[in-house]
């Protein structure tokens, strides 16, 4: 027999040790071993601070469907499938497709315990939840974009002007690393509709992992801690109304309780590097959390009418919807992609 390389054992005892990799489904009349997810997308993952008076958490994917129906036009979806999960999501699509909204079967006012998530332990993982997705785009010529998608259940939103605005269930974020055969490059932070990019060595770092910080309740992600305005998304004025809190309160390491994924861009499917996590999920058009509340909803406040304002807005859509084959780094914008060389707000 063939003995292993020293270079193969290292790669598979990385891989094991987030008990993700494993062999392939077989494909036509051969077993094939599936190729594993590249190394260095786990040994450079993103860890993140969440901040130290939030109080809700990264939450699993799939309890989301458990506490939500299919709602369009505030009707429920005939002929969902019963129970959703993440094995049948997708054939919303054809039942609404972007129209749909998964929308609590609790009234969000009541604060139920579903909605805060579960916090990460000593060692950063979220035990008993599958709280984020790793969407690996191999775009050639050792070119790789690593998408590291973050889940929250909900998004409590901030305070301005001493009211509430932009809560909604469910919550997507992001980071992309965009690494160059193995090494990092560049790093994108998700913040609420667009967000920031830095290069990897101007980014704090946890050994060579790269830290990003949660802002409080709208856990959008920032490369440094401390406050930041966000009244112009990615630009981070020194003063404005709308401002995120981050600080070093709970660390939680994504990739520890996570699904791992390659993403074909050409033919836009997925395949589960193990083999077995669900993948249909990814497909879904809709969203992850209820539609904006109509202003007859007592629940609804906005600020002297604006409805930028409005007190709850409408959920997020998921993964297949954040650019996973974008030329740049940046979100595609109508603006120039400016990767910093060095930190700032």
């Amino acid at each position: 027999m063939v003995s292993l390389s020293t270079r193969t054992l290292a790669i598979l005892t990385l891989a094991l040790s987030y008990s993700q990799v494993t062999f392939a489904m077989p494909t036509g009349f051969e077993k094939r071993q599936s190729a594993p997810i590249p190394p260095y997308v786990l040994s450079y993952a993103p860890k993140v601070w969440i901040h130290s008076e939030d109080l809700y958490f990264p939450s699993d994917i799939g309890a989301q469907l458990v506490h939500t129906k299919p709602e369009v036009d505030f009707n429920v979806v005939n002929g969902a499938p019963d129970p959703l999960t993440l094995d049948n999501l997708a054939s919303l699509n054809g039942l609404g497709g972007s129209n749909v909204y998964l929308t609590s079967v609790d009234d969000v006012e009541t604060n139920p315990a579903w909605l805060k998530g579960v916090k990460p332990d000593g060692n950063g993982k979220t035990n008993g939840a599958t709280s984020s997705a790793v969407i690996v785009n191999d775009r050639g010529s050792g070119n790789v974009d690593a998408y590291y998608m973050y889940f929250y259940a909900y998004n409590p939103g901030p305070t301005v002007f001493g009211q509430e605005v932009g809560k909604h269930v469910g919550d997507w974020e992001h980071n992309m690393i965009r690494f160059k055969n193995g090494v990092p490059q560049a790093i994108w932070y998700s913040q609420h509709s667009y967000g920031q990019a830095f290069t990897y060595a101007a980014t704090e770092k946890q050994g060579q992992r790269p830290v990003a910080y949660s802002a409080k309740h709208t856990h959008a992600n920032y490369a440094t801690t401390g406050t930041h305005d966000y009244t112009i998304p990615g630009v981070n004025l020194p003063v404005g109304p709308l401002k995120d809190y981050c600080d070093q309160g709970t660390l939680w390491d994504p990739v520890a309780s996570a699904y791992f994924y390659s993403y074909n861009s050409a033919s836009n499917t997925f395949m589960a590097y193990d083999g077995t996590s669900p993948t249909n999920w990814l497909e879904f058009l809709g969203r992850w959390g209820d539609q904006e509340y109509p202003d007859s909803d007592p629940r609804q406040k906005k600020i002297f009418g604006i409805d930028a304002t409005a007190k709850y807005t409408s959920g997020p859509t998921g993964p297949q919807d954040k650019s996973l084959n974008r030329r740049d780094v940046c979100l595609p914008k109508d603006r120039p992609c400016f990767v910093s060389p060095f930190l700032r707000p």
